[in-house]
């Protein structure tokens, strides 16, 4: 029997009749230094998964033999992939859905991060109803993470732990209510998966064919979030549903990543045009330039006052915005403790971060504009 046979026949082979089935779908490329974690996470859950599958694609290390040895029921290695991460889960997703009912589920999972024990039995609970409860609002179809960053990375890890911290608080203010599900850890209905596959193909939805991920964008959990939300479902990330997750080590990991995330945001704005649903995300671009050019006017008038006067000085409205630019950066992190409320204090770090982060906003609407080739 072959590697997606085996896939099928243990799928088909799963109990019914106690609940809903979930399948947990771990896609992973040279990931033998994290794999080991993931796995033990998902078995460690107070509401395990029924199946774990790693979805091994193009492995040259030893990702495939300790998947096999530390829990997964099945390896399922891609054949002939070329489409990164969206079309491993799309041969794995094809291998998988048949044999599960709608009420089912599936885990999507990144082989790099660690969910926290309650994760899934959160998620499962709030997944099929309604998003408000009392009031007319869409049905949760896809619940994701929260994610906190991992170990390591010295500086450069440290500033993006505490950038996690900052979205988390958001999460938690704003009740789960996201703009994205997180590709790090998701979980979904079958039947709203089928919905999306059943969109594509009839060119409802951007993807061009039957399946789950659009293969032809960088950031498939963004564009997957707009295909929920243009079909009528709702997204949430609920306050248990935790994990960590892998942090960039160097600054230019770091640059990559971004550059990866923001341009495909865009691009996935462009493939669905200004809709209902979009409209909000393309506000929030505006505004994100829109921060970028008055961070340029902010950093140009420090540099002229002090080629002019030899010294800086700034307008009263500049004094009171790094004011408040400091206040912002040190309440926002103190659940991280008083040191990284004290480190965050210091504005040439942040600011430096801010505008670090800024460049890239820039880069990647430049390359969208231009239409530069992308890279993974």
């Amino acid at each position: 029997m072959g590697v997606s046979g085996e896939l099928s026949a243990t799928v088909r082979g799963l109990p019914g009749g106690c609940g809903p089935r979930m399948v947990a779908l771990l896609p992973a490329h040279d990931e033998q230094a994290s794999i080991a974690e993931a796995i033990e996470s998902l078995t460690q859950q107070a509401r395990q998964p029924d199946l774990i599958v790693v979805v091994a694609d193009n492995c040259r290390d030893a990702t495939v033999e300790i998947a096999r040895s530390t829990g997964a029921a099945v390896v399922f290695e891609t054949q002939g992939n070329q489409h990164k991460k969206a079309g491993a889960l799309n041969q794995a997703l094809a291998e998988v859905l048949p044999h599960l009912t709608d009420g089912d589920s599936v885990f999507v999972m990144d082989a790099d991060s660690r969910i926290d024990s309650g994760f899934l039995q959160a998620a499962e609970a709030r997944l099929g109803t309604e998003l408000e409860k009392g009031r007319q609002r869409p049905t949760i179809g896809g619940v994701g993470g929260t994610f906190r960053g991992g170990r390591g990375g010295g500086f450069v890890g440290m500033l993006q732990r505490n950038e996690y911290a900052r979205y988390a608080r958001d999460v938690r203010r704003l009740r789960g209510r996201v703009l994205v599900l997180t590709g790090t850890a998701s979980l979904f209905q079958v039947g709203v998966l089928r919905r999306v596959m059943s969109a594509r193909g009839a060119g409802e939805l951007p993807g061009g064919a039957a399946q789950v991920y659009d293969t032809n964008v960088l950031t498939e959990d963004n564009e997957l979030t707009l295909a929920l939300l243009h079909l009528g479902y709702g997204i949430l990330s609920p306050r248990e549903c935790l994990l960590e997750t892998e942090v960039m080590t160097t600054w230019r990991d770091l640059w990559n990543q971004r550059l990866r995330w923001k341009r495909g945001a865009l691009e996935n704005l462009v493939d669905y045009g200004l809709t209902k649903v979009t409209w909000r995300y393309w506000g929030r671009q505006v505004l994100t330039h829109v921060g970028v050019l008055i961070t340029l006017v902010y950093l140009a008038t420090l540099l002229g006052t002090f080629a002019v006067n030899g010294h800086v000085q700034l307008h009263p409205i500049w004094v009171v915005l790094t004011f408040v630019f400091i206040a912002e950066r040190i309440v926002t992190v103190r659940d991280r403790g008083w040191r990284h409320m004290a480190f965050a204090g210091v504005l040439v770090v942040e600011m430096t971060f801010d505008v670090y982060l800024q460049a890239i906003q820039a880069k990647a609407f430049w390359d969208a504009l231009r239409r530069r080739e992308r890279n993974w």
